[in-house]
C-alpha cells in the first residue's frame, strides 16, 4: 500500500521495514542561496542577511544537533570518524549542523534499502562535496557509481547571479548502489540534438522503402572458423563473419543486408535509424529544464523538481510495482513520478502544507488518469488530544493543520517582526457586481487564550476591512469570549446572518461542531478584479514560490509571506 507520512522522517522510517526499499530519492531541504560564508558561522557569531536566519531556523546547531552527532559517534565506523573531523574543521556551524542531521538519516536510509537498491541525493555545489564524504563512509566508495550534473536552468537571464562569479545553472545527484547489485536500465533521448546530428552524419543510405540506414560491419574481429562461409558470391572475411549462415538467411529475408554493388566488397548489415533508441544518457543532463512560469505542473511550491526528472531516475533504477522512497517528499513530485511508472511509494514530510498539497495534487492526477490513486496518509491529527500534541510539539504546523481544516486559499508566515494578528485567508463570493469577500483567520494555539485575544482580531479584522473570521482555539471559548465575539455582530453580505467574527475551537470540531460559513469555492481569476496592482505584475510573482493575493482591502507588508493553496487557486497563470 502507497504511505504518505506527516511527521520527522527519523521517526517514521522505524515504520518502513529494513531491507524493502528499491530506490531512495531525496532532495533535502538547503538554503543554497545564503551567503556561503555564513553557513559556516557559529551560532554565536552575527547573523549577516534575513536568508541565513531563516536557514538557521531548519537547520542550525541545537539539541537535535547534538542529539544527532552523539548518536552518530555511538554507530562508529567509517562515518563517525569523517563526522567527528568535519566538526573539529566546521565548529557548530550551520553546516555543521546540516550534516550531522543528514549523517543519522541516511544511515537510517542506508539500511531501508534491498540488495539491489540505488540512492539518489539531490544537492548543490554548496554541500554536495561533504555529503558525498557522508555517503562514502556509509555506503563505502565503491558503492559509488555516478555524480550526475543536471543542468537546471537555460538562458542568460537565468544564469546571472553576481557580476563577479559565474552564474550557476546546475545541481549535482550523487548516485549510490546498496550493494552493488543495482537495478540499471539505460536510458535514451531521441531530442538530443547531438543525436539528431549523428542520424544526418551517419545515416545517409535509403533503401527501397525509403527508410535511412547506415552499413555496419559484420566482420568478426577474431578468428571463427565455424563462421567461414560464402554467401551468394560474396567470400567471407579471413575471420569470419559475425552471424551464423542461419542468422545471414534472416536478416537477408527481412531486407536488412546491403550488397555492395562489386563482388570483391563485403556484405554489410543495414542498421536502419527509426530503430535507434537515441542518444544514451551519460551523467551530464542538459534535456530536461527546470519548471518555468508557464508550466502546466507549477505548484509554486519553492523546491519542486520537473516530474520528467524524477520520471528518469525512477525508470532507471526500478521495475514496475517496486518501492520508492522520499523521505523529504515537498510537494510530491517522485509520488506523481512512481504512481504514473506504476511504482509503489512511501512519501515523508514534516510540513503540513507539504502533505496538503500531495493530496490535492494527487486528487489532480486522479482527474487525468481517470482512475483512484489508492494511499494511506498518517500523522496528521485525527482527534482532539493528538490536536492537542501537535500544538505542543510544533505550534507552527498546529497552525498550519488548522487553518488546512478550512482549505484556505493563502497561508500567511510571519516573518521576523511584529504579529498582524492574520493566519489565513479565504475569498468567497459575495454577490453580483460586489467585490469578492474576504475572510481571515488566527490560530491561538495555546491555553492561554482570553477575551482580549478576541477584541484583538476583531480590529483586525476592522483594519483589513474583511467581512468574515475565525479565531481558532484549542478550548471552548468561554463566556466572556463568546461575547466579545457577538458584539462584533453580522457580517454584510448576500448569504444570510452570518456572525463577523466566530471562534472555533478545536475541542469542539471534534465533537461535530462547525462554524457558519459562505460557500467558498477555488478562486478564478475573477476574483482578482479588486487587486490595486495591474494584472501584468501577477505572472511575476508566480515566479516565486508564495503569490501575492493583494484584495480590496488587503494591506501591503512586506513583513509577511503569503503561500498559495494549489487546489484552491486555480488563476495562477493569468
Amino acid at each position: 500500500m502507497n504511505k504518505l507520512y506527516f511527521g520527522d522522517n527519523i521517526e517514521l522510517l522505524d515504520q518502513v521495514p529494513d531491507g524493502s526499499v528499491d530506490l531512495i530519492y531525496l532532495d533535502p531541504p538547503f538554503n543554497s542561496q545564503a551567503q556561503y560564508n555564513v553557513l559556516f558561522q557559529s551560532p554565536k557569531e552575527d547573523v549577516a542577511t534575513a536568508q541565513a536566519q531563516a536557514f538557521r531556523d531548519t537547520w542550525t546547531w541545537g539539541e537535535e544537533a547534538e542529539w544527532s552527532y552523539k548518536e552518530t559517534m555511538k554507530l562508529g565506523g567509517g562515518t563517525a570518524r569523517f563526522i567527528d573531523a568535519l566538526r573539529s574543521a566546521l565548529s557548530e556551524s550551520d553546516m555543521m549542523a546540516y550534516l550531522v542531521m543528514m549523517a543519522i538519516r541516511l544511515q537510517l536510509l542506508h539500511r531501508k534499502l534491498n540488495k539491489t537498491g540505488s540512492l539518489y541525493l539531490h544537492c548543490d555545489q554548496t554541500a554536495s562535496h561533504y555529503l558525498k564524504i557522508l555517503l562514502d563512509g556509509i555506503f563505502g566508495p565503491r558503492e559509488f557509481l555516478n555524480e550526475i550534473i543536471w543542468k537546471r536552468r537555460v538562458g542568460m537571464s537565468s544564469a546571472i547571479h553576481d557580476s563577479n562569479r559565474f552564474g550557476v545553472i546546475t545541481d549535482t545527484i550523487l548516485l549510490y548502489s546498496r550493494d552493488g547489485e543495482q537495478i540499471f536500465h539505460p536510458q535514451y533521448n531521441r531530442d538530443d540534438p547531438d543525436y539528431q546530428r549523428y542520424v544526418d552524419e551517419r545515416f545517409t543510405y535509403k533503401d527501397e522503402t525509403g527508410r535511412l540506414f547506415q552499413p555496419t560491419s559484420l566482420v568478426n574481429p577474431a578468428y571463427r572458423p565455424n563462421l567461414i562461409y560464402p554467401y551468394k558470391g560474396f567470400q567471407p572475411p579471413p575471420n569470419g563473419w559475425m552471424i551464423t549462415k542461419e542468422k545471414m538467411e534472416q536478416w537477408d529475408s527481412e531486407g536488412r543486408l546491403y550488397f555492395p554493388k562489386s563482388r570483391d566488397g563485403r556484405i554489410r548489415r543495414k542498421s536502419f535509424a527509426d530503430e535507434l533508441r537515441g542518444m544514451p544518457i551519460q551523467n551530464l543532463w542538459t534535456d530536461i529544464p527546470e519548471i518555468n512560469s508557464q508550466a502546466q505542473e507549477r505548484l509554486g511550491y519553492p523546491t519542486q523538481k520537473p516530474l520528467a526528472l524524477l520520471q528518469r531516475i525512477i525508470s532507471t533504477s526500478t521495475n514496475k510495482g517496486d518501492i520508492i522512497l522520499d523521505p523529504f517528499c515537498g510537494c510530491g513530485t517522485t509520488i506523481e513520478a512512481a504512481e504514473s511508472l506504476d511504482r509503489r511509494w512511501i512519501g515523508i514530510d514534516i510540513a503540513v502544507h507539504a502533505v496538503k498539497v500531495i493530496e490535492g495534487r494527487l486528487s489532480e492526477m486522479e482527474k487525468r488518469i481517470g482512475r483512484k490513486v489508492q494511499f494511506e496518509s498518517e500523522g496528521m491529527p485525527r482527534d482532539f488530544a493528538s490536536a492537542l500534541r501537535m500544538a505542543q510539539d510544533n505550534k507552527y504546523q498546529f497552525q498550519w493543520w488548522a487553518n488546512y481544516l478550512f482549505n484556505p486559499h493563502a497561508l500567511r508566515e510571519q516573518k521576523k517582526g511584529a504579529d498582524r494578528g492574520i493566519d489565513g485567508e479565504l475569498f468567497f463570493p459575495n454577490g453580483p457586481g460586489r467585490p469578492w469577500g474576504r475572510m481571515l483567520t488566527s490560530v491561538k494555539g495555546g491555553e492561554q487564550v482570553g477575551p482580549s485575544m478576541v477584541r484583538d482580531f476583531a480590529r483586525v479584522l476592522e483594519r483589513e476591512e474583511a467581512q468574515l473570521g475565525l479565531f481558532i482555539c484549542l478550548y471552548s471559548p468561554t463566556r466572556e469570549m463568546a461575547r466579545e465575539a457577538a458584539s462584533v455582530g453580522f457580517s454584510e453580505g448576500v448569504h444570510g446572518d452570518i456572525p463577523k467574527l466566530q471562534i472555533v475551537a478545536i475541542e469542539e470540531w471534534f465533537k461535530g461542531k462547525m462554524p457558519l460559513l459562505p460557500p467558498l469555492e477555488h478562486l478564478p481569476s475573477a476574483a482578482f478584479s479588486g487587486r490595486r496592482r495591474a494584472a501584468k505584475p501577477l505572472l511575476v510573482d508566480i515566479e516565486q514560490p508564495e503569490l501575492p493575493l493583494s484584495f480590496k482591502g488587503g494591506k501591503a507588508d512586506k513583513s509577511v509571506v503569503r503561500h498559495i493553496n494549489p487546489a484552491m487557486v486555480r488563476a495562477l497563470t493569468g
